[in-house]
């Protein structure tokens, strides 16, 4: 593939401070999410200016949902873009958790304890989207040729882990093994994932 990605997850939201799952409900960044967004539009310029790569060579995609928008927003600042820039796309929107969204992770877990060690856990809600599904869509996504060859991505922490797993050709197990940092993103070229750490 001769796509070139920096992925993206959004900053740290209210929900995620409560130790609540979202999946396609949405809940704000913290001001500790908002400081992140910014460090990563930061860094990202950095990372671009050193890379030799005009920042209008890219496009900027994000999850229609609010906390991806939000953090797209915060990082086109650092880009120097305009908020115009941003693009939205469904296919790249976070995994769909079902009944568990907006429930306490520690009470799923208290009554679900054969749950505990598993990486895929989010995915074993009632009417939860597959990992399948998932892998459908982001596919879906990366062979559409009105998707561009350079691509800054924002988007979640179950939705990167998917598709960075699918990059590099990673099993089930070694797929839900990734970290889903939001101080540190990840830059797709040439068939190798580099991890970019972030100072907020």
């Amino acid at each position: 593939m001769n796509k070139q990605l920096y992925i993206l997850r959004h900053g740290q939201t209210r929900f995620n401070a409560e130790g609540k799952l979202q999946g396609h409900c949405n809940s704000p960044l913290t001001e500790l999410g908002e400081s992140q967004a910014r460090a990563l539009g930061t860094a990202l310029a950095r990372a671009l200016t050193q890379d030799g790569s005009p920042v209008d060579e890219w496009q900027l995609i994000a999850s229609p949902l609010g906390r991806a928008v939000q953090t797209a927003q915060l990082v086109c600042e650092g880009l120097g873009l305009d908020n115009s820039a941003i693009h939205t796309d469904e296919r790249v929107m976070e995994a769909r958790l079902g009944d568990w969204e907006q429930q306490e992770i520690a009470t799923i877990m208290a009554t679900h304890p054969e749950l505990d060690g598993r990486g895929d856990w989010y995915l074993q809600a009632p009417n939860a989207e597959t990992l399948a599904q998932i892998r459908c869509r982001l596919q879906n996504w990366l062979q559409d040729p009105a998707t561009p060859n350079k691509v800054i991505l924002v988007s979640h922490g179950l939705t990167g882990v998917v598709l960075r797993g699918m990059l590099q050709h990673l099993d089930d197990d070694a797929l839900w093994q990734q970290d889903k940092p939001q101080d540190a993103f990840y830059h797709f070229r040439d068939g190798q994932l580099n991890r970019i750490k972030v100072s907020c």
